[in-house]
């Protein structure tokens, strides 16, 4: 049923429930972080308050952004918004990365190696797949343009379907899941959200490059038969 491009509402009313949480947290953490009203287990990250201002932030932009940016009526109708909130997704994904990285290296951990190495793993992959999508639209070769984009939104909000599931056991017990078992969850979804992500690449997308209406020719096209 989700069909990249050709069934746009679906597909973003599916990547907006996944993200639902992430966004919201970083909604929440975006007012929380300068009036200095962080609860008990995200008080330690107050020690880079700079990187964790801006990391929350971009999430929130890129969380929101990238659901209406594979709207094909929205591209279509609305080029133009569409490529500044291109940029601004394209911005906030970087900085989500590179937050994210200056995070891992400043704020001592409290996970195991293996959520700390994906993390740093992911945010390389995510900060590649932007230049890269960057890259193919400076080539105007929109299709891969739209593939890479696809694969940064899936790396960048790759722990959404891990909070649906850990998200409840933290409503019923009022402490956020840790240990092996929780880091196994998260990077097990995070794995299987970027798979889906280049499914939909490989099966779902166009077979040419859409572009925005305003940039077709008005004129009858020409018959060029003898």
């Amino acid at each position: 049923m989700i069909r990249t491009f050709t069934r746009p509402i679906p597909l973003g009313l599916a990547l907006a429930f996944c993200t639902l949480i992430p966004v919201m947290t970083a909604a929440v953490s975006v007012v929380q972080i300068p009036l200095g009203a962080l609860p008990e287990d995200s008080r330690r990250l107050a020690a880079v308050p700079v990187a964790f201002f801006l990391h929350a932030l971009a999430g929130f932009l890129f969380g929101v952004l990238g659901p209406l940016q594979f709207v094909r009526a929205l591209l279509l109708r609305f080029g133009t918004l569409h490529r500044l909130a291109g940029r601004v997704f394209v911005l906030a994904g970087a900085g989500l990365a590179l937050s994210g990285m200056a995070m891992l290296l400043q704020v001592e951990s409290i996970t195991t190696g293996l959520l700390d190495g994906a993390r740093g793993v992911f945010g390389l992959a995510l900060f590649a797949a932007l230049v890269m999508g960057v890259a193919a639209a400076r080539a105007r070769d929109m299709l891969r343009h739209q593939a890479w984009m696809i694969r940064a939104y899936a790396v960048g909000m790759g722990t959404g379907p891990a909070a649906l599931v850990l998200f409840p056991i933290y409503l019923m017990t009022g402490e956020p899941p840790m240990g092996l078992a929780s880091d196994v969850v998260v990077v097990g979804m995070w794995l299987l959200t970027i798979a889906a992500g280049e499914w939909v690449v490989r099966r779902h997308a166009l077979p040419r490059p859409l572009q925005p209406a305003h940039v077709f020719d008005s004129q009858t096209p020409r018959d060029d038969r003898p």
